[in-house]
This record gives structure tokens, C-alpha cells and sequence, in this order.
């Protein structure tokens, strides 16, 4: 009697005063809930009503391959939880957009391509899981580039078509997560989850006007996400504000059996401690390795530099020249072959899924003819190579490059006493869609993807008159996700930088 009390109560309020979803927070929505403003029901509806008129109709975002058909009826049965008992979790009722190598029980999981479109998970992704045990739901899955290949156009053979920066249509989403960023950008769905194994949290998020999080290697479990590369693959949050990642981040990380690497990380975990004083005294470093070269866009370097100036301002020391000793010769890789890479991770992916996904070789993959055919050369170039092991030569070889790596960047941080490095995460606005000739200007496929270290992107303005996205960069030493999240906050609180796109408006408000 009390739950049918509690839903005939909030239902009235709820048509009186519709919730506006765009530019919402989990925080918000969860006050909206206890406040009887709310349920999780009409909170799906919303987010539903806005992907029919957005991602397939009026712009065309192009984001999503796949709604949960069983979202609602999901959602009601949450609002028997909270009125029985109260919210299930900290994500209670968080509509996640997830990209869709993310496997997800009962929902298919193409990694973006064909040969994958009838594939049916029995079990989620760990983080999956992590977050529908907090209450959260998966509402929709996410365009991706096909095999997460792309650091810089999102299409797949799956959806037809590029998926578009909802800030201008015209240009690209930057990379494999670009259908989660594009959704969470456009006010979609509440959160999203996406993986990056060089730029693909976070160069979406630099062009979109989101908060990204590549934490620590080991921070998070990839098991049950399509490999790219496991040595640099990490999965995280993609979502508006820096406390929603930070939450959904808190729910998700974890050790897990599954995914050895992550052993070390309930020893780790984040707090969430949010602090919006955090950059007094604080001392960053402007990482310019990262980011200068002669193709470098004048309008990106202002940009950042009034971001300097507002760091400063808000109580930070900024040291504009400290360099990571020896970079030069750090970036002359080992060339010895690739240690496990593409070939080897996903024939292991695919062998313990056996009867259950249609092919489990890159062989089987080429002949199967179903993929998108600017991927063809990729696959071709990776099943003739090697599927070196962990004990190769080329796998010591990278251990021992790695290491070098790590080692150099932290005696800079340590000689400058670092809080984090600093540095514009794309060095050029988006590129026009198809436009495969100007500079891409990413920035982020060395010094994070490299050490294992986390990085974080967080809003610092526009270019092109305002209108184009970009994105700043925070590296910091291993296991600091809580001081980069916290000093990242401390920006976000002084600055306010993000704001929603045009092309994706408050619906009109419905009659009933």
C-alpha cells in the first residue's frame, strides 16, 4: 500500500512540474526523487523523448545504435525499490549511455562492427555490472568507431553514417567514444561509459564540452570490454560535470579477479572528498612536449592560456616551463614488434567466448567480408603480425620502454614539485567530417596511454567564434585520481566553462 501511495502521489507533481533533464546532475535528480519531484520513469521518458527527436530526427547526432527496449519497465521496477526501501545505490536510476564494446547482458554487443550485429551478451562488463548494482540503468548503447580503431572519427558498419558533434554538425566527435560523448553532450542520457586506449575518453570529451576520466592503469576492470590493446586499454566515465564522473568513477573502479591488472586497486580507490579550494596552492606544470608543434592552432594556444590565467587566479602556481627530461629520445620507441597488441588480445577475448559469438579469428573476421571497408587494411596488416606474448622479446622490450617512461616523468614532477601536468588535450579544433588532411592535433596518445598514469579532461572554452569545444588535460602520478579530480573540480566551480549545444534545445513541453 505504501509503494502505490507514494507512485499516485509523485505522479501528480510530476505532470505539474516537469523535470527539466537537460544540463541535470546525479545530485540533482536524486534530490528530485526524495522531493517526490521525480521518478525514475518519467526521468527515462524524458531522456527517451529527447533521443527520438534528436539522434534519428532534427540534427541527426547519429550517436546511438541500440535504446534498451526494456529501459521503462526497468525504471518502474526501481520505483517499487524506492518506495519500498529507498534508493538501491549512489547511481540509483542513472541512465548510462554505454558504448557498445561494453558487453551488456541481454542488449547486443557489436564493438561497432557487423560481424558482431546478432552478438548477445549473457553477462555485463564489470563496470557494467558495478554500476547497475548502484541503481543504475543502461538505457542506450553508443556509436563507436569499428573496432575502436579511430582516434578521430566515429563510424562503424553497424550504423550507417559518421556520428556528429552536436556544437557544429559539420565536424567530427574525435574518435571511438564519440557516440557516448555525443550523447551525453546533447543532454541524451544522465552519464556515459566509454574506453580509451589512446585519446578516447578523453579527446571526445575536449571536443564536447565534457569531463573524461582515464584513470590509473589498473584502477578499473576492461573485463568484458573489447580489446584494442590491453597494455594501454582503460574504460571510465564520460559524463558533464566532474562530480558525476567522479561518482559514477567511485562505483566502478575495483579490483577484479577477471582482470589481473587491477589487483592493486581497492588499495586505491577514490575518495569523494570534493574540495572547490583545491587549487590553493597547488603547483602545476604546463606540459608543452605535449602539445606544441609547427601545426599547433593560435586560437587552442589562447584559449589555454586564459586557462592558465584562471588557474592562477584561483590560487595555483603555474610553472610554464617544465620540461620531461630526455623526451626527445624517449619518444624513439622500441621497434621490435608489437607485445601482444590487437591480434593476441582479441583471439583470447574471443576464445573464451566460444559458441557464443560467430567467429573467433581476424581470419574468420576478413572473410567474413562484414566490416566497414576503411578498416579493411587495419585487420589485414594485424592478422599478418605477430601474436607476441607476454615473455617475447618485443613484450621486454616495451616493459622496459614503459618503465623509462614513467621514471622520467616522474623525476619532472618530482623536481618541479608537481601536483599534475597540464596541457590543451586537442592542439586543433575538430576537423570538418571526412576531412582526413588538416591537422588532427590529439595530444593524448603519448604521456598517459604510455605511463599508465590518470588523466583528466575538464572544459576551458570554445574556439571558432566561440563555438568549438576544447578541452584541457590534467596528468597526474599514479593512484591521484582524487587529487586530479579534486583540482579539476576547483576549475570547474571557478570557470563554469561547459554549456549545451544549440542543436539539441529543451523539448516543448508535452500536453496531458
Amino acid at each position: 500500500m505504501r509503494t502505490l501511495l507514494w507512485l499516485l502521489a509523485a505522479a501528480p507533481l510530476v505532470a505539474q512540474r516537469p523535470f527539466p533533464v537537460e544540463e541535470t546532475t546525479i545530485a540533482q535528480v536524486h534530490a528530485a526523487f526524495e522531493a517526490k519531484r521525480l521518478t525514475c520513469q518519467s526521468l527515462v521518458q524524458a531522456y527517451l523523448d529527447r533521443i527520438a527527436a534528436y539522434d534519428q530526427q532534427g540534427p541527426t547526432i547519429n550517436s546511438l545504435i541500440l535504446v534498451n527496449p526494456r529501459v521503462l519497465e526497468e525504471a518502474r521496477a526501481l520505483d517499487l525499490r524506492y518506495a519500498q526501501s529507498g534508493p538501491v545505490g549512489p547511481l540509483h536510476c542513472v541512465p548510462l549511455i554505454v558504448k557498445d564494446n561494453f558487453e551488456t547482458a541481454g542488449l547486443a554487443t557489436t564493438n561497432g562492427a557487423l560481424v558482431f550485429s546478432k552478438y548477445v551478451p549473457a553477462k555485463d562488463a564489470f563496470q557494467v555490472a558495478r554500476a547497475k548494482q548502484a541503481g543504475a540503468l543502461v538505457l542506450a548503447k553508443a556509436s563507436m568507431a569499428e573496432w575502436a580503431f579511430s582516434p578521430y572519427e566515429t563510424v562503424n558498419s553497424v550504423l550507417p553514417g559518421y556520428t556528429r558533434n552536436p556544437y557544429a554538425l559539420d565536424r567530427v566527435t574525435a574518435g571511438s567514444s564519440g557516440g557516448t560523448a555525443a550523447a551525453i553532450a546533447a543532454n541524451l542520457g544522465l552519464a556515459g561509459l566509454g574506453s580509451d586506449t589512446g585519446n578516447s575518453i578523453r579527446g571526445p570529451s575536449s571536443h564536447q564540452a565534457l569531463v573524461g576520466i582515464r584513470s590509473t592503469m589498473g584502477l578499473t576492470s576492461r573485463a568484458g570490454v573489447f580489446p584494442l590493446v590491453l597494455n594501454a586499454d582503460i574504460a571510465g566515465p564520460i559524463t558533464r560535470t566532474v562530480e558525476d564522473a567522479a561518482k559514477l568513477l567511485a562505483v566502478i573502479a575495483g579490483t577484479d579477479p577477471d582482470d589481473p591488472v587491477t589487483a592493486p586497486a581497492d588499495q586505491h580507490l577514490p575518495r569523494l572528498n570534493l574540495n572547490p579550494q583545491a587549487l590553493k596552492g597547488a603547483t602545476l606544470g604546463v606540459l608543452k612536449e605535449a602539445y606544441l608543434r609547427d601545426s599547433t592552432d593560435p586560437e587552442v594556444v589562447a584559449v589555454f592560456e586564459k586557462a592558465l590565467v584562471e588557474l592562477r587566479r584561483a590560487g595555483a602556481t603555474v610553472i610554464e616551463i617544465a620540461p620531461v627530461p630526455g623526451f626527445a629520445e624517449l619518444r624513439r620507441a622500441p621497434n621490435a614488434g608489437p607485445c601482444m597488441g590487437f591480434k593476441n588480445d582479441l583471439h583470447r577475448f574471443l576464445a573464451a567466448r566460444s559458441g557464443q559469438v560467430p567467429v573467433q579469428t581476424l581470419a574468420e573476421i576478413l572473410k567474413s567480408n562484414q566490416f566497414h571497408p576503411n578498416v579493411q587494411r587495419r585487420l589485414e596488416t594485424a592478422e599478418r603480425g605477430p601474436a607476441n606474448g607476454p615473455d617475447s622479446p618485443a613484450c621486454q622490450a616495451d616493459a622496459a620502454y614503459r618503465e623509462k617512461f614513467r621514471q622520467a616523468v616522474l623525476q619532472a614532477m618530482d623536481q618541479y614539485k608537481l601536483d599534475a601536468y597540464l596541457f590543451p588535450t586537442w592542439s586543433n579544433p575538430p576537423r570538418r567530417i571526412g576531412d582526413l588532411n588538416t591537422p588532427h592535433g590529439d595530444n593524448s596518445q603519448v604521456f598517459s596511454p604510455t605511463t599508465g598514469f590518470p588523466a583528466l579532461n575538464v572544459p576551458i572554452g570554445y574556439t571558432r567564434g566561440n563555438q568549438l569545444p576544447l578541452g584541457m588535460t590534467l596528468l597526474g602520478r599514479p593512484w591521484s585520481e582524487t587529487a586530479l579530480i579534486n583540482l579539476a573540480f576547483a576549475y570547474e566551480q571557478a570557470t563554469h566553462h561547459r554549456r549545451p549545444p544549440a542543436s539539441a534545445p529543451p523539448l516543448p513541453k508535452r500536453r496531458r
